[in-house]
């Protein structure tokens, strides 16, 4: 189905346990047939458990957001003007606005109804406090270390000398911590009687048991290598496990995850409770079972794989899940086309987005659901991968360079053979450490290297500028991955490295 200017669509969101409402104001027709048809849509003041009337539909308003930093503002955004299949027409009038649109995003109606929603349900003097304080330049000193009044997120580097959690009552705006504190009661103390934090990050629990019951957490990032129970608060929608997961792991949730988005690394080896789990992302899949995934988290909705690069067995098992609306996958291979589910099998498929994947399986997925596309699945299938690709780029960190937009094939290959170089001289120099080398010999070695990368790299990007704040990003991570490796392996041969000053070089030398 897609999109029209006036249409009013309904769906059910599954925190509310009520149907929520949008409105289509604007349709943009792209200059290119490459880019998608984008319908700007508007959330609006309404949920209940019925469909609405036809004189509520008269009635209806949009919705005016001014939980935490939103001001009285409207909720609109650019969306794909395919309608995702669980949304239901029931009208079509006037739009209810008339605004320029310059955000993007995708279909989530009711996430911003459910936080007004949480906001509004949150003690007026709080709010008052909070809102008092968003736009103050006022500083007030946290342990030792001064900070915003206005503070939303605050990291490790600010809590280091923290002992007592209660002097972050000091910040009303805050609603994020980021910390290798350890997970202890005085934590949960403060988040119980902080109803804006909503994010959480532990570098390191060290604990095996956890229980964050009446905090206000809509989204918890745990290293989880040691915890084996993990009690989650209602109202939790993201859960993200970093690191390897205990196999003792059990994680009780409202609802055991139906409304909750797990994130897990390489694999996920249990259904750790959550028996109705509804989405699941997966990063850096070496090998994934899709029979036994489905057969683990039968529930799902949405399933998104991120290879490392990986290989899927039985991707045909999918249809096993019954309710999936969205799939995405990424440097996932091991599959055909012809075991790919044909359309009719995945009824509520909406999204299929599968980038960097074998060609033959490429070409069929794109012939299978051409039609479906046609009717309103939002279909993506890119960067078809040839054997020879796969067999030279597999072990490439660049290798998503290859087919991106403003990116040459030429400067691709480069840059691939660029990292192949710089690993095999650092390879060398290891070996000629180990033979005898002294340090300075070494570190002037690799002062050295890590200028003549550099250097080349700057001659890529003098002529078409392609290196932007992305690419800017993934080639310090390849780096620094390098050069860590190296550090490590070095250590064994009695020479000390400061990663830090070989960074500080190439911060130095790049002109990107």
């Amino acid at each position: 189905m897609i999109a029209k200017i006036g249409d009013i669509y309904v769906v059910y969101e599954e925190r509310l346990q009520q149907y929520a409402a949008c409105q289509v104001i604007r349709i943009k027709e792209q200059a290119s047939s490459r880019h998608k048809v984008l319908a700007a849509v508007l959330e609006l003041d309404w949920h209940s458990d019925q469909l609405p009337t036809e004189v509520e539909l008269q009635h209806i308003k949009p919705l005016v957001c001014n939980y935490y930093f939103w001001n009285d503002r409207w909720d609109y955004s650019f969306v794909d003007a395919n309608v995702p299949k669980h949304y239901r027409l029931v009208g079509n009038i006037p739009p209810l606005i008339e605004a320029e649109c310059n955000s993007y995003a995708s279909w989530r109606t009711g996430g911003s109804l459910y936080r007004q929603l949480q906001w509004e349900a949150i003690p007026a003097e709080l709010r008052a406090r909070f809102k008092a304080a968003a736009g103050s330049d006022e500083q007030v000193n946290i342990a030792g270390f001064p900070a915003k009044l206005s503070t939303s997120t605050i990291r490790q580097g600010a809590l280091e000398q923290l002992e007592d959690w209660s002097e972050l009552h000091k910040l009303p705006c805050l609603t994020a911590i980021h910390t290798s504190h350890p997970y202890k009661p005085e934590l949960i103390d403060y988040l119980r009687d902080t109803p804006f934090i909503t994010e959480l990050s532990l570098d390191d629990p060290r604990a095996t048991e956890l229980d964050f019951t009446g905090t206000s957490l809509n989204r918890l990032i745990l290293k989880a290598d040691d915890v084996e129970s993990l009690t989650l608060p209602k109202g939790l929608s993201q859960l993200s496990l970093v690191g390897t997961v205990s196999e003792k792991l059990r994680i009780y949730a409202e609802h055991d995850g139906k409304e909750l988005l797990l994130m897990v690394d390489k694999q996920a080896t249990s259904h750790y409770g959550l028996s109705q789990l509804g989405a699941l992302n997966i990063r850096g899949v070496a090998d994934i079972d899709l029979a036994e995934l489905a057969g683990q988290f039968p529930h799902l909705h949405e399933l998104r794989i991120w290879g490392a690069p990986g290989y899927a067995a039985n991707m045909g098992k999918i249809v096993k899940l019954i309710g999936l609306h969205t799939f995405t996958t990424y440097d996932l291979f091991g599959f055909t086309g012809e075991e790919f589910p044909l359309p009719d099998t995945l009824p509520q498929l909406s999204m299929l987005w599968l980038d960097s994947l074998p060609a033959d399986a490429a070409k069929t997925i794109k012939a299978r659901y051409k039609k479906a596309a046609a009717s309103g699945l939002d279909l993506s299938v890119t960067k078809p991968r040839k054997p020879e690709w796969m067999a030279e780029n597999l072990t490439n960190p660049f290798r998503d360079w290859d087919g991106r937009e403003h990116i040459t094939s030429t400067n691709a290959k480069k840059a691939m053979n660029l990292y192949k170089k710089m690993l095999g001289e650092l390879g060398a120099l290891e070996k000629q450490a180990a033979s005898g080398m002294n340090a300075a010999e070494v570190h002037a070695a690799l002062a050295a290297l890590v200028t003549d990368f550099t250097a080349t790299l700057n001659k890529m990007d003098s002529r078409s500028g392609f290196i932007e704040t992305i690419e800017r990003e993934e080639i310090y991570e390849v780096l620094h991955d390098l050069l860590k490796n190296t550090k490590l392996n070095l250590a064994e041969s009695g020479i000390k490295v400061d990663l830090d000053k070989l960074i500080d070089i190439f911060d130095a030398e790049r002109d990107f």
